[in-house]
């Protein structure tokens, strides 16, 4: 065919530059797609609740009080919160490419000048200011993960799939947890926090790397629009539907950042275990959490029940929350019974661990299908606001709990705060 039969025919031409984009991204290459999400995920998970999972260390490295501890790990969480819908809304402006790549390259950046010059060593130790503030800049950075990689994944995936590969990639936030728990503890009991902040800078750059090399816009959003296509919904900032599930979401989170950052600290000051227990009770956490959601991606797609699902997660962590806090109550009152009650606390705080974080791909995938898929980014930048509020209320919550009412009352404060979440999870008449 001439150029002039080309010019003629920009209907063909259109074709033909979208069989050829189709070449290049082969039909598997939405799965590379959910890995780069799965592993920017895990990277930045396994900073921000794998640095927690040392919170032992932290505290006794730092020199810090519970309330000083509470408060450097509050500010990782605050920094994140703030930065999530600012992000988003790049994202959505921007693409999911350049804003993955710039968070994670800057999160790598910087986290490596962290394991450079703020770590305490024999004749110095970095002041809970420097280290408060080092931990909000690493959330601020942190915060462009989570929107832009749920939006590439709703760009490269249809509806019927899409909860199951949103799942996929959640399982990133507790697989990363999960391996930051049973790894820093121990680097940085042997070797300090220059490794533990060389490591997760590693792990943050190699996610980078990823992105760059696989991480691009499928090509039928440019042949027809189809799976980028702007909804007519309201915007999600006005959209009163998107606002409750992003707040129901940030309520759940409550228990389970509960969980993530001063579970290490219970079961060390109240159970009484040693290192290698509680990282292996977290990462038990973590690893049924990872296997709850791939699960009930896949259940709710083929059911269509996402609510209904997100309504038995609050129940259910409501209940195992407050059966914990009642049984550790009952362990204080009665020191003879305390050992014998230990093991079955442990298995409860996993049980509960994990019924508080099974629900997130399915709760994101139904925050991106209302929003749509142009304007995920923007949704799921408002739930992580959420979510990571959390993050910075909860551990300057506890110490402040821990002096009124003990471990007890962390516990079944945990327990409402789930039972929040349902009457708002109801579907509108």
């Amino acid at each position: 065919m001439s150029i002039a039969d080309a010019n003629c025919e920009p209907g063909r031409v259109g074709r033909a530059a979208v069989t050829s984009k189709a070449e290049r991204f082969p039909a598997n290459h939405r799965w590379k797609v959910l890995g780069i999400g799965v592993a920017a995920n895990a990277s930045f998970s396994a900073t921000f609740a794998g640095i927690p999972a040392a919170a032992v260390f932290l505290r006794s490295g730092y020199q810090l009080s519970n309330g000083n501890l509470g408060l450097v790990l509050g500010l990782l969480g605050l920094g994140v919160a703030l930065s999530e819908l600012p992000w988003g809304l790049l994202t959505d402006r921007w693409g999911d490419r350049g804003v993955l790549l710039t968070g994670l390259g800057a999160t790598a950046a910087w986290l490596a000048a962290m394991a450079l010059f703020i770590v305490p060593s024999a004749t110095y130790v970095p002041g809970v200011a420097m280290l408060a503030a080092c931990l909000l800049v690493t959330g601020l950075l942190g915060g462009s993960v989570n929107g832009s990689s749920g939006r590439a994944i709703m760009a490269w995936f249809h509806e019927g799939e899409r909860g199951f590969a949103m799942s996929i990639r959640q399982t990133a936030v507790p697989l990363g947890g999960g391996l930051g728990a049973l790894v820093l503890p121990s680097l940085a009991s042997a070797h300090g926090f220059a490794a533990v902040f060389g490591l997760l800078a590693a792990v943050n750059a190699v996610s980078a790397l990823f992105a760059w090399r696989w991480l691009h816009q499928p090509p039928e959003s440019d042949a027809d629009g189809m799976a980028m296509a702007k909804p007519a919904g309201p915007a999600p900032l006005r959209n009163v539907e998107v606002w409750r599930i992003a707040t129901a979401i940030g309520l759940l989170c409550f228990p389970q950042v509960a969980v993530l950052t001063f579970a290490s600290v219970f079961l060390h000051d109240f159970a009484g275990m040693g290192t290698l227990t509680i990282s292996a009770s977290l990462a038990a956490v973590q690893t049924g959490a990872m296997v709850m959601r791939v699960w009930s991606g896949r259940f709710t797609d083929r059911h269509g029940n996402r609510r209904w699902f997100l309504r038995l997660c609050s129940m259910t962590s409501a209940l195992g929350f407050a059966a914990l806090g009642l049984l550790v109550l009952a362990a204080a009152a009665t020191p003879g019974w305390h050992s014998a009650l230990i093991p079955a606390i442990a298995v409860l705080l996993v049980v509960a661990g994990i019924s508080v974080s099974a629900w997130h791909g399915v709760a994101y995938t139904e925050l991106a299908t209302l929003a749509g898929a142009s304007r995920a980014g923007t949704a799921l930048g408002l739930a992580n606001s959420f979510v990571f509020i959390a993050f910075f209320v909860v551990p300057t919550a506890i110490p402040a709990l821990l002096l009124i009412w003990s471990w007890p009352g962390v516990w079944l404060v945990g327990a409402l705060c789930a039972l929040s979440a349902w009457p708002i999870l109801l579907r509108p008449n």
